[in-house]
């Protein structure tokens, strides 16, 4: 089994900052891809950023430019900062990673249980 737990999230200003953490534990013998989700109400979930193993990453357009992702291999955590936050940045923020467990050699994806962002003065 493999567990996603993220951490982080909570009520800020507009123009304000957060750090989102997601640590990977369980039976994993290696993460590929890991990246940062989002739903708001009323809306389907959307990808915010992701990070391959080796650093590369992807972001969505409405972020670019306010919100950066990395990685530590060493701790299984991926990272999202926050910055220059938008009332429309508003949702449950879920964690994504495609794991290789060590029954099997299988890879799948697992995601965390979310934790909500609130942008709003």
């Amino acid at each position: 089994q493999v567990q996603l737990v993220e951490s982080g999230g909570g009520l800020v200003q507009p123009g304000g900052s957060l750090r989102l953490s997601c640590a990977a534990s369980g039976s994993i013998f290696s993460i590929n891809a890991m990246g940062w989700y989002r739903q708001a109400p009323g809306k389907q979930r959307e990808l915010v950023a992701s990070i391959g193993r080796g650093g590369i990453t992807n972001y969505a357009d409405s972020v670019k430019g306010r919100f950066t992702i990395s990685r530590d291999n060493a701790k299984n955590t991926v990272y999202l900062q926050m910055n220059s936050l938008k009332p429309e940045d508003t949702a449950v923020y879920y964690c994504n990673a495609e794991v290789t467990v060590l029954i099997g050699l299988r890879s799948r994806e697992y995601w965390g249980q979310g934790t909500q962002v609130t942008v709003s003065s």
